[in-house]
C-alpha cells in the first residue's frame, strides 16, 4: 500500500538457516478456556505427531485464559512431564489477547496456533509452517473453504462461515477464503510489527489480523485443511457473529480514514539480491485501475447531478464549471485515499493544486465539446447537451488517471528521475533475538534439529497477566512478557 511517508521496515524475507541451536523453531500456542477434558490428549497427540514428523526443534505454549475448572492443574501436569510443553496462565479471557501475549513474547521464529479440540487434520501442519521456514511467505492459513478441503459440518455452520467470508470479501476486499479456521501461523519479524496494529482481543482477532496484512501488502498462503466439526463446541455463534461485525466496521472505517500505519509492514521489491535494485517498478496498475473506475463512475454521478442543479439557475457554461469543480476536488481527495493509497495529510495540498491542473484540462475539454455543440445547432435539447458531456468526460477520465498515476501521485521511484528501489536493510541473513539469563541479546542462530526427548524436572506454570512481566524461563532462554497494548484490561470480555 502506498503512502508519503518513508519505507517500510520489514526486511525481504529469507529462508531460515538449518543448523544446530536450542531455540525452537516453532511454536504452537494452544489457547484454552476451561478445557480440562480435551487438553491433555489435544497436547500429548500433537506432540507425538510433532515429533515424529516435524524436523526442527519445537514447543507447545498452553495459554490458558482465566479457566475456573481444573484445566491450570492439566496443563500444569503436562508441562512436568513432557519437556517440549510450556505452561501460561493469563487472568484475562480471550483468544485474542492469549495469541497476541504469547506470540509477543516468544522467541521462535515461526509462531502457530491450533484449536484444542483438533479438528483439523494435523498433516497440514508441516505444509502450514514450511513456505514461512522458505521465506516465501509472511502468515499462512488452513482453508476449510479451499476445493481441495474436506470438511464434516453441519449445515448451519458452513451457512455462517460462508456468509461471513462474503461480507469480509464485499466490505474489507478481502481475498483469502477463510478467516476463522484455528489453525494459522506467522513469521516473529511480521508478528513484531503487525500484533500492536491489531486491536481486537476475542475471536475477530484473526480476521483483522490477515486483513492488515493483506492490505499492507504481504503474502498470505493458504492451505486446504480436512476438517471435523467439534459438536462440543463451547463457541457463543450469535454473540461472536455480532462481535465479528462491530469488528468489520471498526476495522472498514480504520482503513478507509488512512488511520492505520500499514506502511510499516511493506516488503521491498523482490526477495532476490538481484531484484532490489530494479528502476520504475510498477505496482498495483490493476488494483488502481479499478479503483479509479469506481471512483470516476460515482464522480461522473455527481457531476451530472450538480450540472443538472446549476443549469437550473445558470447558462450552460457556467454550470459545467461549477459542477466540474467541485467534483473534481471530490475526485482527487477520493483518489488520493482510495486509489493510490496515501495516507495522512502530507502533500494534500500539492495533490489538490495539482489535480485542479487536471481538472482544467477537462474543463477544456467539455467546454470545448460544448462550444463546439452550441456552433453546431442553436438551443440544443438538454439530452443532448447530456450525452455530448458523457463523451467528454469519458475522454477526460482516461486523461486523468494516466496524469494521476504518472504526475500528481507517481510511485516514490518514480517521483524521483533514475531512483532506484533499495532495500534498507543488509543483504545477509536475518537474525532473531533471544533474552539470555543475564538480560542481554543474542543473536539467533541457526534453525536447531530436534533434539532427543529427554525427562527432566519442571516448576509449575507460571502466573502471568497479559502485559506484566514473567519471571518463569522457557528452558533455553529467559523472556518476559512485556505489555503489548496499555488499553489492553477489557475484565467484561466474555470469551
Amino acid at each position: 500500500m502506498r503512502t508519503d511517508s518513508s519505507p517500510g521496515t520489514l526486511p525481504a524475507r529469507e529462508h531460515l538457516p538449518a543448523g544446530d541451536a536450542g531455540t525452537p523453531v516453532l511454536d504452537v500456542v494452544i489457547p484454552v478456556y476451561n478445557e480440562e477434558k480435551d487438553l491433555q490428549p489435544c497436547v500429548r497427540r500433537l506432540h507425538e505427531h510433532l515429533t515424529r514428523t516435524f524436523p526442527y526443534a519445537f514447543r507447545i505454549t498452553i495459554a490458558d485464559n482465566a479457566s475456573t475448572d481444573t484445566t491450570p492443574l492439566v496443563a500444569a501436569r503436562l508441562e512436568a512431564e513432557i519437556p517440549e510443553v510450556t505452561n501460561f496462565s493469563l487472568e484475562q479471557k480471550g483468544r485474542g489477547r492469549a495469541l497476541r501475549t504469547v506470540w509477543s513474547a516468544s522467541e521462535a521464529p515461526i509462531l502457530a496456533y491450533m484449536d484444542v479440540d483438533l479438528s483439523t487434520d494435523l498433516n497440514a501442519l508441516l505444509p502450514l509452517v514450511a513456505p514461512l521456514i522458505s521465506g516465501h511467505s509472511d502468515l499462512a492459513i488452513g482453508s476449510r473453504l479451499a476445493p481441495a478441503s474436506r470438511v464434516v459440518r453441519g449445515p448451519k455452520r458452513e451457512l455462517i462461515s460462508r456468509a461471513y467470508n462474503l461480507i469480509l470479501r464485499g466490505s474489507l476486499q478481502a481475498r483469502f477464503s477463510d478467516a476463522q479456521c484455528g489453525f494459522k501461523a506467522i513469521r516473529r519479524d511480521v508478528a513484531q510489527v503487525l500484533l500492536p496494529l491489531v486491536e481486537d482481543t476475542g475471536w475477530f482477532f484473526d480476521t483483522e489480523m490477515l486483513v492488515l496484512a493483506e492490505r499492507a501488502g504481504l503474502r498470505i498462503h493458504e492451505v486446504p485443511v480436512d476438517w471435523v466439526d467439534d459438536p462440543d463446541s463451547t463457541v457463543h455463534i450469535v454473540k461472536t457473529a455480532t462481535d465479528d461485525l462491530k469488528g468489520v466496521w471498526r476495522v472498514g472505517k480504520a482503513l478507509a480514514t488512512g488511520s492505520l500505519p500499514l506502511d510499516r509492514l511493506t516488503r521491498p521489491f523482490g526477495d532476490d539480491p538481484r531484484d532490489r535494485d530494479l528502476t520504475n517498478v510498477p505496482t498495483g496498475l490493476a488494483r488502481q485501475l479499478v479503483g479509479f473506475c469506481v471512483v470516476g463512475g460515482l464522480s461522473t454521478l455527481f457531476y451530472l447531478l450538480l450540472y443538472s442543479v446549476f443549469r437550473q439557475f445558470s447558462g450552460s457554461q457556467i454550470a459545467n464549471a461549477l459542477a466540474l469543480l467541485v467534483s473534481a476536488i471530490a475526485n482527487t481527495a477520493a483518489n488520493r485515499r482510495l486509489t493510490f493509497g496515501v495516507r495522512g495529510r502530507g502533500g494534500a495540498v500539492r495533490h489538490q493544486a495539482q489535480g485542479l491542473v487536471v481538472f482544467g484540462i477537462g474543463l477544456a475539454l467539455t467546454s470545448g465539446s460544448l462550444a463546439a455543440l452550441n456552433a453546431a445547432g442553436s438551443s440544443p435539447a438538454h439530452s443532448t447537451e447530456l450525452a455530448v458531456l458523457i463523451a467528454a468526460n469519458l475522454a477526460a477520465t482516461v486523461l486523468r488517471f494516466l496524469l494521476f498515476r504518472a504526475w500528481v501521485f507517481p510511485e516514490r521511484g518514480e517521483s524521483n528521475a533514475g531512483s532506484t528501489v533499495v532495500a534498507s536493510h543488509p543483504l545477509s541473513s536475518p537474525t532473531y533475538s533471544t533474552s539470555t539469563p543475564h538480560g542481554t541479546t543474542a543473536p539467533y542462530a541457526p534453525l536447531p534439529q530436534r533434539p532427543v526427548p529427554h525427562p527432566q524436572p519442571y516448576p509449575t506454570a507460571t502466573q502471568v497477566r497479559a502485559g506484566e512481566a514473567a519471571d518463569g524461563s522457557w528452558r533455553d532462554a529467559t523472556m518476559r512478557l512485556q505489555q503489548v497494548r496499555p488499553h489492553d484490561t477489557d475484565p467484561g470480555d466474555p470469551r
